[in-house]
């Protein structure tokens, strides 16, 4: 089956969503149900890749600028880990601001997340923070649209 990135079409699919998003990303820490969440949602583009109807990646995209946008909530269903749907939605976005003026993607990566983001073309620039007293953080940038 083929897969589709898009932004999630329905209250079913936001569900599965933000529901992706707390599991992988806050509940292994303790962190409360709602934590997955923030005001940025509401002015983000969402990114879903789904094959059928079944959600494997997801991922925001903020615009901090309109030569800048930062990923965040980068997440992939635990048993689908590996199988490449990181790559998938990463490749959307990227694919999104291609022929816009955004020049450069930025992200925050978990230090485990770190070669994942350096094997798709992510710079690693410095230690940012660290999450929850104990998930350290790099700043990670790529550039696109630099036509020489």
């Amino acid at each position: 089956m083929e897969i589709v990135t898009r932004a999630p079409a329905n209250e079913k699919e936001w569900t599965a969503y933000y529901d992706l998003r707390f599991r992988v990303l806050r509940e292994p820490w303790g962190q409360p149900r709602g934590s997955e969440r923030n005001d940025g949602d509401l002015k983000a583009i969402h990114f879903a890749s789904y094959i059928g109807n079944e959600l494997r990646a997801i991922a925001r995209a903020d615009v901090l600028s309109p030569a800048q946008i930062q990923v965040r909530f980068v997440a992939t269903e635990k048993k689908q880990q590996g199988k490449g749907y990181g790559k998938i939605v990463m490749k959307a976005i990227e694919n999104h601001y291609q022929g816009t003026l955004v020049k450069e993607i930025i992200l925050h990566s978990r230090a485990i997340s770190v070669p994942f983001y350096n094997s798709i073309g992510y710079s690693t620039r410095n230690k940012s923070y660290l999450l929850f007293d104990e998930i350290q953080h790099f700043l990670m940038t790529k550039s696109i649209n630099n036509e020489s």
